[in-house]
C-alpha cells in the first residue's frame, strides 16, 4: 500500500449506533371499536361476574363461633389464619395453598390445550379490567373513529373536559379495585370505618395507593403491552396447544384471494374477505388475525363479531373468522360443525393430574384434624441425672387447638417401662397430666420424663408422646427418643 492511498484512507472512528437497528419500537396507541355479538356478550356477562365477585366477597359473613372472625374469606396476617368460608387454614397446612396452585396452573393448561388463551380472553384480570377502562373511555369520548379525531384535534375545553372526566373515572375504578383488595386482610366493615376516619394501618393506604397506581397504568396506558412483554404465558402456552385446539381462526383457504366487492358482483375466483380490516379494528390487540395464530392474540374473539356482522350483510355464511383447530383452518368450504377431538391424550393427560390432586386435596380436607401435637426433645443436655439415679428428659409440647372451643387434653407417654412425667410449671405425676388449651390456639408446654437408669436397655429408646383430646377422644402421637447413658 502506498502513502498516498494510506493518505486517502477514512481513519475517523465509526458510530456503530448509528447504523444499529433499534431493539424497541415506540407503541402505537390501540383504539379498538366497539363489538358487537354473541363474544361480546360473553365478554360483558363474564366481567360482570367476575368484578361481582371481586368486589363483594369480602362483605360475605360467615358465622363462626365466638371469639372466631365472621368473614367468609379472609387472609389474617396477624393471626396467621386463612378462612375460607367453613375451612380454615393454619401456617403449618401451606400445602394446602400450594394444592390449589397446583389445580389452578392445570386448570390453566388443560383449558389452553381445549380453547387456547380462553383464560387471556375472557378472565384474566388484565383483560376485565382494561375492558372496563375502555368502556368508560368509549362513554366519554366516543367510539372508535370520534377517539381518532379526538387524538389528533388541538387541545380545547371540550377535549381537556372529556380526558380530565375520563381519567377521574379511571383513577375512582382504580381506588376501588385497591380499596376491594385491603378488604380480605382485615374486616371490611372495621377498616372501611377506619379508612374514613383515618385510622387504618398506613399499609392499607399504602396498599390503595400502589394498586390504584397500577389499575390506572396497566389498565389506562399499557394495556395491550401488559400482555406482549410483561406476561409470561404468551410464551408458555405454546407448549400446551397442538393441531387440535379450538382456537380464534382465520380459514384464509375460504377467504383468500381477498379484496373490496361490489354488490352483485360475481364471488368466482376470489375469496370471501372483502378487505374491510373491521376484524383488526375491534382487536383490543392491535393485530391482524389474518395473519394467523400469533403470540399477541388473546383469543377473545371481538374479530369474529365483527366478520360474522359483516358476512350477514353480503349474504355470505358466517364463520370466515371463528373457532377452529390449526388444520380446519384450510378447509375452502364454511363450517356448519366443527370437528373437534377433544378427548385426546394431552386433556386425559391434564385432567387425569388435575383429578388427582383433586382428590388428594378433597381426602385430605375431609380427614382433616382439629389437633395437632409437635414433640421438641432438649438436645442440651441430651438427659440428666438425678439424685435418686433415674434418668430425666427434655421436652416441649405444642398442642394446637384448631377449634373454636377451649379443650382438654391428657398427656401420656408409651415405650418406656415405668416412666414418671411432669410439667416445668405443674406438680408431677405418675402415668399423665392434663392440658387446657384455649380455642384456636396453639399452647406450648414444658414436659419432663423420668425413668429408672436400670430399665433403660439402650443409649436411645425409641418412645410416644401421646395427646388425648378428653372430650372427643381424639387422639394424637408423636414418635420421639428417650436418650440416656452408654450401656
Amino acid at each position: 500500500m502506498t502513502d498516498e492511498t494510506v493518505e486517502n484512507v477514512d481513519v475517523r472512528p465509526v458510530n456503530k449506533k448509528e447504523n444499529r437497528p433499534s431493539l424497541f419500537i415506540k407503541r402505537t396507541k390501540i383504539q379498538p371499536k366497539k363489538a358487537r355479538g354473541n363474544f361480546r356478550r360473553l365478554k360483558w356477562i363474564i366481567m360482570g361476574v367476575t368484578l361481582a365477585i371481586y368486589y363483594i366477597t369480602p362483605w360475605i359473613r360467615w358465622e363462626r363461633g365466638p371469639g372466631a372472625p365472621d368473614q367468609a374469606v379472609l387472609v389474617d396476617l396477624a393471626n396467621e389464619r386463612f378462612y375460607f368460608f367453613f375451612i380454615e387454614i393454619w401456617p403449618q397446612e401451606v400445602y394446602y395453598i400450594t394444592g390449589l396452585l397446583i389445580i389452578a396452573a392445570i386448570s390453566l393448561f388443560l383449558v389452553t390445550s381445549l380453547f387456547g388463551r380462553a383464560w387471556c380472553g375472557y378472565s384474566c384480570p388484565q383483560t376485565v379490567w382494561t375492558d372496563l377502562f375502555i368502556f368508560v373511555e368509549r362513554a366519554v369520548e366516543g367510539d372508535r373513529n370520534a377517539r381518532l379525531r379526538l387524538d389528533k384535534a388541538p387541545m380545547s375545553a371540550s377535549k381537556f373536559s372529556k380526558r380530565l372526566t375520563k381519567h377521574v373515572i379511571w383513577l375512582l375504578i382504580g381506588v376501588l379495585t385497591g380499596g376491594a383488595w385491603i378488604f380480605y386482610f382485615a374486616d371490611a366493615p372495621t377498616l372501611l370505618k377506619e379508612i374514613f376516619t383515618l385510622e387504618a394501618p398506613v399499609i392499607a393506604y399504602i396498599s390503595v395507593a400502589v394498586l390504584t397506581a397500577t389499575t390506572y397504568v396497566f389498565g389506562g396506558f399499557m394495556r395491550e403491552q401488559v400482555c406482549t412483554y410483561m406476561c409470561p404465558w404468551p410464551r408458555i402456552q405454546g407448549a400446551m396447544v397442538d393441531d387440535e385446539t379450538l382456537t380464534v381462526t382465520y380459514h384464509a383457504a375460504r377467504g383468500e384471494p381477498r379484496g373490496p366487492h361490489k354488490k352483485n358482483e360475481s364471488w368466482e375466483g376470489r375469496g370471501h374477505c372483502i378487505d374491510c380490516n373491521q376484524c383488526v379494528a375491534v382487536c383490543p390487540m392491535g393485530i391482524d388475525i389474518r395473519d394467523g395464530l400469533q403470540m399477541e392474540c388473546i383469543t377473545c374473539a371481538l374479530c369474529i363479531d365483527a366478520c360474522n356482522d359483516v358476512m350477514d350483510k353480503i349474504d355470505l355464511p358466517r364463520g370466515l373468522i371463528g373457532y377452529d383447530t390449526y388444520t380446519g383452518q384450510f378447509d375452502p368450504a364454511p363450517k356448519t360443525k366443527l370437528n373437534v377431538r377433544f378427548i385426546r391424550p394431552r386433556t386425559i393427560a391434564y385432567a387425569a393430574i388435575l383429578a388427582l390432586v383433586g382428590s388428594i386435596m378433597l381426602i385430605a380436607l375431609i380427614s382433616r384434624s382439629v389437633l395437632d401435637v409437635n414433640v421438641i426433645r432438649d438436645r442440651n443436655p441430651l438427659f440428666v441425672t438425678l439424685s435418686d439415679g433415674s434418668v430425666r428428659n427434655g421436652y416441649t409440647v405444642k398442642i394446637l387447638n384448631k377449634l373454636h372451643e377451649t379443650r382438654h387434653y391428657e398427656i401420656t407417654v408409651g415405650g418406656l417401662k415405668n416412666p414418671r412425667i411432669w410439667l416445668e410449671t405443674k406438680g408431677s405425676g405418675q402415668g399423665s397430666l392434663l392440658v387446657t388449651v384455649p380455642g384456636d390456639s396453639l399452647t406450648s408446654v414444658k414436659l419432663f420424663i423420668a425413668e429408672k437408669a436400670n430399665n433403660l436397655e439402650e443409649k436411645s429408646t425409641d418412645i410416644d408422646v401421646i395427646v388425648t383430646d378428653l372430650d372427643s377422644q381424639q387422639r394424637e402421637t408423636q414418635d420421639t427418643s428417650f436418650k440416656g447413658p452408654q450401656k
